[in-house]
């Protein structure tokens, strides 16, 4: 049963990641649209999140009950010495769903809705940015629970140059997401050009900005050259994402759209692969050499057990109803 639970907490990762990111990417391509095309950007990128903007965190709040019920030790760990980070994150969501709410549905319109764009599209940049922080904490051995000061317990534990660019790199696959996800919601030759134009951009962002993580993780002694091309499973992973990134940029070229988002998608799978598994299933690398695991820092067997049976039977109820909800939307968009 173990397994199955390991399996719902990847899988609650990689939706949220793909499904999240491109709701933050959102915010963040509008951000960095010049103002004459930014109304028609906005109206393009509300069409493609809207089927998903409100649904999208109940990924991440399965994930935090899978750690929380199954894996203790490991969700203490990460709250304890992520405080900062995670918090900052959370009120991140918080105020951009807000922000997103009142912009669309406030009653009237006046200069509040100014200041809900700008509070929509900050959240949008920096929410993605402290989540990449987060991961970037879990795997670079920078948490040392044997520190002595707050800095080095709460501050440098997720504050250094690798976190900053995994954050960055998480910044730009959500606005690259949000670009491809949109390209079929626009009507019109001149908003496919736009959208065109915006996922060339970020794909040139998510390339210079992934290679500034491989950069900084040598900088920090931080063996990722090894964990992804060490092994075949790391070299494919790494293959498969770049052949689907160039399907995508043809797909673009002549216009044919209909694949685009299930690649981005396929991708996204690819880099968490290459970037996860060669130190799976140990979850947190510490920096007093120890780890955390998901098969040794578990909850007792039946708590496991009553977990996997709750998430399977709850899945029965979920996906069918996040399907129905996606293929409203396309109906009401028709």
């Amino acid at each position: 049963m173990i397994y199955i639970v390991i399996g719902f907490l990847w899988l609650s990762i990689c939706l949220y990641v793909i499904l999240g990111g491109a709701d933050f990417g959102a915010g963040i391509v509008e951000l960095f649209t010049n103002k004459k095309a930014r109304h028609k950007t906005h109206e393009i990128m509300y069409e493609s999140i809207a089927p998903v903007w409100e649904a999208n965190h109940m990924w991440l709040i399965i994930a935090i009950v899978i750690l929380f019920v199954g894996f203790p030790e490991i969700y203490t760990t990460m709250s304890t010495y992520l405080h900062i980070p995670l918090v900052l994150m959370l009120l991140g969501i918080i105020a951009r769903g807000t922000a997103f709410t009142f912009r669309h549905y406030d009653a009237v319109k006046d200069n509040w809705q100014v200041l809900y764009t700008q509070i929509f599209y900050y959240a949008s940049l920096l929410t993605p940015f402290f989540l990449g922080l987060i991961a970037a904490a879990t795997v670079s051995h920078s948490i040392n629970p044997d520190a002595n000061n707050f800095l080095d317990l709460y501050i440098y534990s997720w504050l250094n140059w690798f976190g900053v660019s995994v954050g960055l790199f998480t910044v730009a696959l959500c606005a690259y997401l949000a670009s491809i996800f949109s390209l079929r919601e626009t009507r019109g030759k001149d908003e496919l050009l736009l959208m065109i134009r915006k996922s060339k951009q970020t794909m040139i962002f998510v390339v210079v900005t992934g290679i500034l993580v491989f950069v900084t993780a040598y900088i920090s002694d931080i063996p990722l050259l090894m964990w992804v091309f060490s092994k075949p499973l790391g070299i494919m992973a790494i293959a498969f994402a770049t052949i689907a990134l160039l399907l995508i940029f043809r797909a673009m070229n002549k216009q044919k759209l209909l694949p685009v988002r299930a690649l981005a998608g396929f991708q996204i799978v690819m880099i968490l692969v290459a970037a996860t598994y060669q130190h799976n299933p140990d979850i947190i690398l510490l920096g007093n050499g120890q780890h955390l695991s998901l098969l040794e820092h578990m909850a007792p067997e039946k708590t496991i057990a009553a977990l996997g049976w709750a998430l399977m039977l709850g899945s029965l109820f979920i996906l069918p109803f996040l399907f129905y909800l996606m293929a409203s939307f396309s109906k009401l968009r028709k």
